[in-house]
């Protein structure tokens, strides 16, 4: 499957202004989904990107619109960072770990929320966006095992799993203050993927299949 950039997610081609209103829409609405769920009022955003309500409507008609590019935007935003970690020589875990830092900054965890019974998760935007990211994820931790440096039993299942559950309380859970433990929680979580493993992992590796399917 081709790859969809967010260039060809806003065809056709906007002009600046309103490319850089869109642009404000999204950030805003990420800031807000992360910060009291879901649920808030689209012209609550408006009010915060500094645009009115007809301009969030023509960029995005509905909520699943809205929600549909935020998911894109920040799942391409993890991809990039995984695409420059594999861009860098050396240390093939230390790229590894930068990486799982970099996402966690990207406040993935506030994405499950977002996505209800309802959304559409198998959109073609939101399927390519999720297959390169997964793909460029994967092959961050082959180069890591076959450096011997990432034991062998854990996927990339593993990997966003325990970014997601350590990265950020769930959007809207008002515990922001918890933030100034992600990062050491992360270290800790990832001086345990090193090889060689120190014990056996119960269960089996989580699959993206299985992710996708929960």
């Amino acid at each position: 499957m081709a790859t969809v950039t967010p260039e060809q997610r806003t065809a056709p081609r906007l002009r600046a202004d309103a490319l850089r209103n869109r642009e404000r829409i999204v950030t805003a609405a990420r800031e807000m989904f992360v910060e009291f769920g879901p649920d808030v009022p689209l012209d609550e955003i408006a009010r915060r990107a500094g645009v009115g309500n007809a301009t969030v409507y023509r960029n995005f008609p509905d909520r699943d619109a809205l929600v549909r590019e935020i998911v894109c935007s920040v799942t391409d935003r993890v991809a990039e960072q995984a695409e420059q970690m594999l861009a860098t020589s050396g240390d093939a875990f230390e790229a590894l770990s930068r990486f799982v830092h970099a996402s966690a900054d990207e406040r993935v965890s506030a994405l499950c929320p977002m996505m209800s019974d309802a959304f559409d998760r198998q959109h073609p935007d939101l399927v390519a966006a999720r297959e390169r990211m997964e793909q460029l994820v994967e092959k961050l931790m082959e180069r890591a095992k076959e450096a011997g440096q990432l034991r062998p039993d854990v996927g990339v299942g593993d990997l966003m799993i325990s970014v997601v559950q350590l990265s950020r309380p769930p959007a809207g859970a008002g515990c922001m203050a918890h933030d100034r433990f992600v990062h050491r929680h992360l270290q800790l979580f990832l001086d345990g993927m090193r090889a060689p493993a120190r014990s056996e992992l119960p269960g089996t590796t989580a699959t993206l299949e299985e992710l996708r399917r929960a």
